[in-house]
């Protein structure tokens, strides 16, 4: 519900110097910390304002309720009349809001006002006010004053990159706008901090000021101060990986994974007492899941939670030292925990559950046998802090134990809604692939800032000349810097739009739906961090000695993103998840189907023989057949099928010839990670298909159908060896498939400025120095 109070057609002479300071303040939809606390500290303490004037101007000025549409518009109405009543006059804004105050002082309404608008003792207070808040921006300057804009010849392009930008936002453009703004804020300026615990402290000061905001809190219920909405939430952690990747980090750590883990595993008792001072980083805290010891292997932590009748409390217990809770984030911030243990009562262990364990009283002092021992510095992300958590003899209430999934009575006996402990393993877990569904995000957000940073440096540098007299040549002129570049942008785009249909698809999720989108949230995550790691070495070398130096982001970029590959999951592990995923879907259509299963198996097979791998096909060169959907498709479709029916049968074989199971699995575990990486790149083809398709904008959809050739050919060409080993290609079709993608590359280096300003990445986050603050070589 807004509170804005209402409307009316005239306010205080001193509301209406106000409102073109407001007014731009809010122009960008968000009111920053340093334009919040100018207001505190200048604006409430104008010598002119009335108590009254004061309430509207607290409405005014909560950072978590902008304006209304139609209250915004009301300002700019105002301001413009104002203008035109005085023939149109040019000056600031606090000319403009004292025209504005004379004008309302000569109503009926306000006729016995006594303040002299002209005096300069107030204009002197509007002046100040106005300097402390954040500059306004020449846009807003230019709305309000129309005939000052600069009559600039603008570049041309063969797109529009900000329709480009709107697809690409899908449904949270306003989401990341306001984000974005946040962020251009001074507070939130980056400082090279050499020290860890000062950098970390600048960590933890800007998530406080995204949780003043109520970013926290967004995707938890309207009761706890959220909008219930994990979508608008992976769109803010997505828009925070263009800036610091410590604070997106510590970001998710606390509102994703703990605060997370209290919404998902818990139940109102525990949303009621703790999720409000989570989402407003009151009470910080940690997800302690992953131990010393076993790593990935979940199932057999060590770390227990033993019933105690007589105190009606469980006995929190780290058994050795290999048992201790590893890398935790906000380890040395946090006051509580989410321990997933394994949970003892009676004697009986029913498998891994979580509890909350505080860690430090309300002065930050650790409490009796918790131990914390700092991870130090990390190859990256030095602004969180990750430690190590040991528990000796913990007590923590029976309630502390999260208990949607499995709980303990008064009478300490045991019982859950899921009576499987297999199932009720992987249920618990399934509702925390969400950090998995964000991750890849930020990773590519990472991913983007580095080609933005080395396609507009290939845009600006120029080295050689076919000639003296002749001008420098573009680095991104040279064909192979192209190639270096532009099949890395088409891919970014390409898992720009699977990460959007993952996201879709976890925010719709039902309990049908969890496994399939655990197997592709494991794919994604997996194949999208590694392109982030691949594609950042690739821009730092193609900005030569210049991408090494800290001032141009890479040496942050790289060494932040490079654990993205073993955090939430180890991607080498989750792509034998995918594969699992991928062949027990594959079993279970056989076990249903039975007969009519094999029977359409092998007409596949008949009809991919027929159709594809007929000696026309396998050596068609012609440039309509390498650049159709149609090819591609079948082409990935191709690859996914004949891997994953060679792996059915090499598992198969080896189980007739006496192997166990898991033995079939370690002697097959590369041919499974290659049918997860083809299960993925169709998945990915096949959504940028999508989004080609639905495109209405014809000058758009001409730009995106020519990155989607450019993914599509050049992920073949890196796969041609395998291609080359099914006889699906002959060498004559391999070189065409080149040719083509060397001549896309030209074809999109054309619009390369656009594709990036399409990514719509602020100045102050990619602050890059050899694009932001060089000028183009003449």
């Amino acid at each position: 519900m807004s509170t804005n109070p209402p409307i009316r057609f005239t306010y205080s002479p001193a509301i209406q110097s106000l409102i073109p300071l407001l007014y731009a303040a809010w122009s960008d939809q968000v009111l920053s910390p340093s334009e919040v606390r100018a207001l505190k500290a200048k604006g409430y303490k104008l010598s002119f304002l009335t108590d009254e004037d004061r309430e509207v101007l607290l409405h005014w000025t909560n950072p978590k309720q902008r304006p209304t549409r139609q209250l915004s518009k009301y300002w700019e109405l105002q301001m413009q009349q104002s203008i035109a009543d005085f023939g149109g006059a040019h000056g600031s804004l606090v000319d403009l809001g004292l025209m504005m105050a004379k004008k309302a002082a000569q109503d009926v309404e306000h006729h016995n006002c006594v303040i002299n608008w002209a005096a300069a003792p107030i204009r002197a207070e509007l002046e100040a006010l106005e300097n402390q808040l954040v500059l306004v921006s020449l846009d807003t300057y230019h709305r309000l004053f129309p005939d000052t804009t600069p009559k600039e010849k603008q570049l041309q392009e063969s797109f529009d990159s900000s329709k480009m930008a709107a697809l690409l936002d899908d449904d949270y453009g306003d989401a990341r706008t306001r984000v974005k703004a946040l962020l251009s804020d001074p507070v939130f300026q980056y400082k090279t901090l050499p020290h860890k615990e000062a950098y970390r402290e600048q960590v933890l000061e800007w998530c406080q000021l995204l949780a003043a905001q109520g970013l926290g809190a967004i995707s938890y219920p309207e009761e706890y101060g959220g909008k219930n909405d994990m979508g608008v939430y992976a769109a803010v952690f997505e828009t925070l990986g263009y800036h610091d990747l410590s604070l997106a980090i510590k970001f998710g750590v606390q509102f994703g994974l703990f605060g997370g883990s209290i919404h998902a595993l818990g139940t109102k008792y525990h949303h009621d007492l703790y999720l409000d001072a989570v989402g407003k980083m009151k009470l910080p805290g940690c997800f302690a899941m992953t131990e010393t010891g076993h790593g990935s292997n979940v199932r057999e932590l060590e770390t227990t939670a033993t019933y105690d009748p007589n105190t009606d409390s469980f006995i929190v217990h780290s058994p050795n030292r290999a048992a201790g809770k590893e890398y935790i984030g906000n380890a040395m911030h946090g006051r509580m925990a989410t321990v997933f243990v394994q949970l003892l009562v009676d004697g009986k262990n029913h498998g891994v559950h979580a509890v909350l364990v505080p860690l430090r009283d309300e002065q930050y002092q650790l409490l009796p046998g918790i131990t914390v021992e700092d991870c130090g510095y990390k190859l990256g992300l030095n602004g969180v802090d990750n430690g190590r958590i040991w528990f000796n003899q913990v007590k923590v209430p029976r309630q502390n134990l999260l208990n949607r999934f499995g709980d303990v009575d008064e009478q300490g006996q045991y019982t859950s809604p899921i009576e499987n402990p297999s199932k009720r393993f992987f249920t618990m877990l399934g509702t925390l692939v969400g950090g998995r569904v964000c991750v890849p995000r930020a990773g590519l957000s990472a991913a983007k800032s580095g080609l933005a940073i080395a396609i507009g440096y290939g845009l600006k540098r120029r080295q050689f000349a076919p000639n003296p007299q002749a001008q420098e040549t573009l680095l991104l002129d040279y064909p192979s810097h192209q190639r270096r570049l532009m099949p890395h942008l088409a891919k970014a785009y390409a898992l720009d739009f699977a990460l959007t249909y993952l996201t879709k698809r976890y925010v719709e999720r039902t309990e049908e739906d969890m496994r399939e989108i655990e197997t592709l949230a494991a794919g994604l995550k997996s194949y999208s961090t590694w392109f982030t790691t691949e594609v950042l070495q690739e821009c730092r070398e193609a900005c030569g000695g210049k991408g090494y130096l800290a001032e141009n982001r890479f040496a942050a970029l790289k060494a932040d993103t490079d654990v993205f590959t073993t955090f939430e999951g180890d991607n080498t592990v989750l792509m034998q998840l995918v594969a699992r995923g991928v062949l027990s879907d594959f079993r279970k259509e056989f076990h249903e189907e039975g007969n009519m299963a094999v029977l359409r198996y092998l007409g596949d097979r008949v009809s991919t023989a027929f159709t594809e791998l007929n000696p026309f096909a396998i050596r068609n060169t012609d440039r309509q057949h390498l650049l159709s959907t149609e090819f591609h498709q079948a082409a990935f479709r191709f690859r996914e099928k004949r891997t994953l029916h060679s792996l059915a049968n090499r598992m198969q074989r080896h189980i007739r010839n006496g192997s166990s199971s898991y033995e079939a699995f370690l002697k097959c575990q590369t041919h499974m990670l290659s049918l997860a990486e083809a299960f993925v790149e169709r998945l990915i083809l096949d959504e940028f298909v999508k989004v080609v398709e639905k495109c209405d904008d014809s000058a758009v959809k001409t730009a995106l159908q020519e990155l989607y050739q450019l993914f599509a050919l050049s992920t073949i060409e890196k796969n041609k060896g395998w291609f080359f080993e099914n006889e699906y290609l002959t060498p004559a079709k391999s070189k065409a498939i080149v040719r083509i993608v060397d001549e896309w590359c030209g074809k999109v280096r054309k619009n390369a400025q656009a594709y990036i300003d399409a990514f719509g990445i602020p100045d102050h986050c990619l602050a890059a120095e050899i694009i932001v603050g060089a000028t183009p070589s003449q």
